[in-house]
């Protein structure tokens, strides 16, 4: 047994970081940029977007899972040995303070500094006379109609509120009887959060334009005071697919059934006294840790309309993805044959450098239109409303193409939209699948059959992000295009696998979760364990949580590897912990993109060749356990170099980057040369189109 081991029996579950206050501590990261002044004013006020958006999604779906483990008396601790309600409480610590950062940048910092361009974030009180005067007409013209005003008393019932919903609570009193009652007003959510005033850069709150006109609402009636307030609720999809005769209906009743999900949050603007409160509390069966008062506008995220301003001085830099060299046209007439390019080599992807547009989507549009594609199969997880990639595979299918799509009707918070394709997508005669019983389908992956002279051919792509344009721009994602042919039988048994009936086998090149991928993953780490400290790993993933993996690296620190951990978001593996994990240092980027590819490369010297995979998992339970993942080889050394540089780009990061320490906080690293790796590949890439435009002026000329 080796030195590590021995550590890690001592430690025992406090060798793990809690996997929900990781979550916060990643939290905080954004928060920290939405206050750092260095930024562009609008890049600030997307991270406070991006912040609200994400912390809806961790109460609707762990601390709801928190709370069902509670009311349901499990005991089991977490892999850190922290109890259920040890949990819930460290995390109300955690983000009582946070929330209190917020309300201090909104307040002091992003208004005023807002204010200084031109742009206003208003109240209703706050207008003038003339302002006042349009904004009553549209409460009469476009909020009024909408409107339905609910009164709580003995005829009438607290009413439902749904979730994520804005409302007002309001206190009515009747001039003769004297008697008061509570209210609730549901602002809509069709509405614009932020109201635009005539020039676009002013904003009204909704809830401040429905408060100034509750008279309108309850006439002849002594509107009191106002308060606003927001419910969370479970909204993770609970799934008996073993009794389900069709999945598709069986997610639809259930997505009816979230609505009424249990409450699990209760947000509410600062000052409500404490009687409304209880009310609020009793009426959704709540306790008094579950409400949140907040003194800035509740639902963050409608900031993202203030974000899309036209305004240069205060916006983030401007970057255009660009196309690989190998599918740059040469000439204005002609036309790059992507086939022709991938049956002579690979092309790597890195996504938002290089542009999805050009690239994946023209990839699937040219199998739609090209008469000698016999087959398209792709996976469907999350996909933009405006889908090329969707419009391609219905145009395939008309023209008599057999196309297959698996379409993961259980993508969170993606469902009804998936659904929605699902639907189109079988009316147009694709058949579509929802992939294997009680896993969910999160490999990314398109396939093209094409009929040549030398017989039939696949031709691949692979990828870690999802077939959605929107993301593709602001997510930071690798992918590959391929015609290599062990590739092509791997990933058409793939898809025999996800479309018909069988067990997944061992393939060539692709390894596969849930069968083989956590085992594979240890034993290449154990590989480099073998050579002690000529051992070298790097992995960038998005979050790192399971146990067998994080003490396989243990065992590999313990022996002499030297691990860079590169993970976003959560990880629960401990660093620089004396005896344990020396020789491991974690550290996580948060930018302007979102870092979203994962990459696992091993080795690196002449004794040791590196050897990389990339994929669609992240190292956690539930991609390891319950979904269908993959990750696939970069075996071209040219790509390979290629992504040692991004690897080694992200451990130069100085200036988006936080370290880890071994008690598992977090501190932005001291920005000594001043690399920023997502500035770096832009410039980069922007570089290389520039010499790829002359090349082609040359060519012409």
């Amino acid at each position: 047994m080796d030195g590590s081991s021995n550590v890690a029996e001592l430690l025992g579950p406090s060798r793990f970081v809690n996997r929900e206050l990781s979550w916060v501590r990643f939290a905080e990261r954004v928060i920290e940029l939405s206050e750092d002044k260095q930024l562009p004013l609008l890049e600030r006020i997307k991270f406070l977007a991006i912040f609200s958006s994400g912390l809806d999604e961790f109460f609707q779906v762990r601390v709801a899972g928190l709370k069902d483990r509670l009311a349901a008396s499990v005991r089991s601790k977490s892999s850190d040995g922290m109890s259920t309600r040890e949990q819930l409480k460290a995390l109300r610590a955690l983000l009582n303070p946070l929330l209190e950062r917020v309300g201090i940048v909104y307040r002091s910092q992003i208004l005023p500094e807002l204010k200084d361009h031109g742009v206003e974030i208003l109240n209703f009180g706050d207008l003038g006379e003339d302002d006042r005067q349009r904004m009553v007409q549209v409460f009469n013209n476009r909020i009024f109609p909408v409107l339905t005003p609910l009164a709580v008393d003995p005829a009438h019932p607290f009413p439902y509120i749904s979730n994520l919903t804005l409302s007002l609570v309001v206190v009515v009193t009747d001039p003769i009887s004297k008697e008061s009652r509570i209210a609730r007003v549901k602002v809509p959510p069709i509405l614009p959060r932020f109201v635009p005033l005539d020039d676009s850069t002013r904003f009204v709150t909704l809830e401040s334009i429905i408060g100034a006109h509750l008279d309108r609402l309850f006439p002849e009636m002594e509107i009191g005071h106002h308060f606003s307030f927001r419910v969370t609720r479970n909204a993770d999809l609970s799934l008996e697919e073993e009794e389900a005769d069709d999945l598709l209906e069986l997610v639809e009743i259930e997505l009816r059934r979230r609505r009424f999900g249990r409450a699990v949050r209760v947000e509410i603007s600062q000052g409500a006294p404490a009687w409304i409160k209880e009310v609020i509390i009793d009426e959704l069966r709540l306790h008094r840790d579950d409400v949140y008062e907040v003194d800035f506008p509740l639902d963050l995220s409608g900031l993202w309309a203030v974000y899309d301003i036209d305004i240069p001085e205060i916006s983030g830099p401007h970057f255009s993805p660009v196309t690989p060299v190998e599918l740059v046209e040469s000439t204005a007439s002609r036309r790059v044959n992507v086939f022709d390019v991938l049956s002579s080599q690979d092309i790597l992807l890195h996504h938002p450098y290089e542009s999805f547009s050009t690239t994946v989507e023209n990839f699937i549009e040219a199998a739609a239109v090209d008469p000698s594609v016999l087959a398209i199969k792709q996976t469907l997880y999350r996909t933009s409303g405006d889908s090329r990639i969707m419009a391609a595979l219905i145009r395939a299918a008309e023209a008599g193409k057999q196309v297959a799509v698996l379409v993961e009707l259980k993508a969170r918070f993606d469902e009804q939209a998936n659904i929605s394709w699902a639907k189109r997508l079988e009316e147009a005669g694709v058949h579509v699948v929802y992939g294997l019983m009680g896993l969910k389908t999160h490999i990314k992956a398109a396939l093209v059959i094409r009929a040549e002279e030398q017989g039939s051919r696949i031709y691949c792509h692979l990828g870690t992000g999802n077939y959605n344009s929107k993301t593709a721009r602001a997510y930071e994602d690798l992918g590959l295009l391929t015609s290599n042919p062990e590739i092509g039988r791997d990933l058409a048994e793939v898809f025999n696998l996800l479309t018909g009936f069988s067990r997944p086998g061992q393939y060539q090149k692709m390894i596969l979760a849930p069968a083989f991928l956590r085992s594979r993953l240890i034993e290449l780490i154990d590989e480099q364990a073998e050579r002690e400290d000529a051992g070298r790993i790097i992995i960038k993933v998005n979050n790192l949580t399971d146990p067998a993996i994080i003490d396989a690296l243990y065992a590999a620190s313990g022996r002499g590897v030297k691990i860079d951990i590169i993970a976003r978001g959560i990880c629960c593996l401990r660093p620089l912990v004396p005896g344990l994990s020396d020789n491991i240092i974690v550290k996580s980027i948060v930018g302007r993109y979102l870092e979203h590819s994962r990459v696992f490369a091993f080795g690196g010297t002449k004794e040791n060749p590196v050897r990389i995979w990339v994929g669609s998992a992240d190292l956690m339970e539930r991609n390891l356990d319950r979904r269908i993942e993959a990750i696939f080889p970069i075996e071209a050394e040219l790509d390979k170099a290629r992504i040692l540089d991004i690897l080694r780009l992200n451990l130069d990061d100085d200036m988006f980057s936080w370290s880890m320490d071994s008690s598992g906080f977090y501190a932005r690293m001291e920005t000594k040369v001043g690399i920023s790796v997502q500035d770096r590949l832009c410039e980069l890439a922007t570089e290389e189109a520039r010499r790829t435009q002359s090349s082609s002026i040359e060519t012409i000329f």
